[in-house]
């Protein structure tokens, strides 16, 4: 099997903001990993990634939020998902004045 390009996505959220997508499925896990999917989903705020989750080889599952790194625990690709939409509502909702 052959690496697949499962999903590849930007969504606008607003004038000064967009969220990027990215998910293949891989043939076996990178590594520090221990499913088989490869991802990057990313949120970008007047032009700073200020959210995301990736799973580079040998770092394994982690997600940046605001500045802050912190190890992500994969579980499927649906609540990747739906976690990185929850913190995209969190982001919005602290950061509405700026």
């Amino acid at each position: 099997m052959k690496a697949v390009e499962l999903l590849r996505r930007r969504v606008v959220y607003g004038e000064h903001s967009f969220a990027e997508l990215v998910l293949w499925q891989l043939p076996r896990s990178v590594p520090a990993s221990v499913h088989r999917f490869k991802y990057r989903l990313a949120y970008v705020a007047w032009g700073i990634c200020v959210i995301r989750y990736d799973n580079e080889a040998g770092k394994g599952d982690h997600r940046h939020y605001a500045g802050t790194e912190s190890a992500y625990s994969f579980e499927t690709v649906e609540a990747l998902i739906a976690d990185f939409q929850r913190d995209i509502a969190r982001w919005n909702d602290e950061n509405r004045n700026t």
